[in-house]
């Protein structure tokens, strides 16, 4: 694996330290409290950059998840999809998955200090409009302060097509030393979205009551939508304790827990799984970009 420069953030207030890579599609590789690490190293860097095998905190970008097909509909246009091209991924079911910028190497660092970063992809390029053809700029900035790392991104029209906002972020969180049968996982109130054989919305809704329970063995791989701005998601375990706070602009999620694997991925998203394809996400507009925030904080 060639060497990548990364950058490491260092809160002025603590010990903690949040590590991205720019030249790894702006990936967040570390979210540490001295050597204690919090986010789930899975296959690591390499399989990322070779495989996209997802780990750390990686963007799905322009689209979060699965799509249910290779064609989407835009204002009566339909945009097609190449498998292989464009940046274009698909699961083992043919379906095109977590966008287009996985490990993607044009990232641009427009600003730096010893505790935040921002970069900047500029989307007027042929290979991403091919899939993608809504010209901006998007811009994410991650700013760690107070033990909390908080991820803003906003997408900002360059033309006078107005942007779907469908992406998402994967942070896989983990509690050192501390075996999973002994964390409790809590959730705010919010729609569960059950999905199909495909992992895509089967059209069911269900009610899910904010709840606190133990993860144990419960696997997950879920969609919610009807998050509310500030809705709070936590795991603890022994004196650990992780928020996730869907602070702006994700009024969808997804919950993942595979079986057997110390770590909990919870997924703010602009829109829910295949929205792109079946409608009902928000738009930036030209001339009024759309920002989004998250923020993780460790106790």
């Amino acid at each position: 694996m060639a060497e990548l420069d990364t950058v490491v953030l260092r809160d002025p207030e603590s010990a903690m330290t949040a590590t991205f890579v720019p030249g790894a599609g702006m990936i967040g590789t570390s979210f540490a409290d001295g050597d204690l690490e919090f986010l789930g190293q899975r296959r690591g860097l390499e399989a990322y950059l070779t495989n996209a095998k997802t780990m750390g905190i990686p963007l799905l970008y322009p689209w979060a998840n699965r799509l249910g097909a290779n064609t989407y509909d835009v204002d009566g246009g339909v945009v097609t999809l190449t498998p292989g091209a464009g940046g274009v991924r698909t699961d083992p079911h043919g379906s095109p998955i977590h966008g287009l910028l996985a490990a993607y190497p044009g990232w641009v660092i427009v600003e730096q200090s010893a505790n935040s970063v921002t970069a900047a992809v500029d989307f007027n390029r042929p290979g991403l409009l091919a899939s993608f053809p809504f010209p901006h700029v998007l811009t994410q900035r991650a700013t760690l302060a107070g033990r909390v790392l908080t991820v803003e991104t906003t997408v900002r029209p360059s033309a006078s097509a107005a942007v779907p906002l469908c992406f998402g972020y994967h942070p896989y969180l983990t509690i050192p030393d501390v075996p999973r049968e002994d964390w409790v996982l809590e959730t705010p109130a919010m729609r569960h979205l059950p999905t199909d054989d495909r992992g895509l919305p089967s059209g069911a809704v269900e009610p899910w009551p904010a709840r606190s329970a133990p993860l144990g063995d419960t696997t997950y791989d879920d969609g919610f939508d009807q998050v509310p701005d500030g809705a709070q998601f936590i795991l603890r375990g022994g004196d650990h304790r992780i928020t996730v706070t869907f602070e702006t602009g994700y009024p969808a999620a997804q919950l993942f827990a595979p079986p057997g694997d110390a770590l909990v991925a919870i997924e703010p998203m602009a829109a829910p799984t295949d929205a792109l394809r079946r409608g009902g996400y928000r738009l930036a507009a030209p001339g009024r970009p759309a920002t989004a925030r998250f923020s993780i904080t460790v106790n």
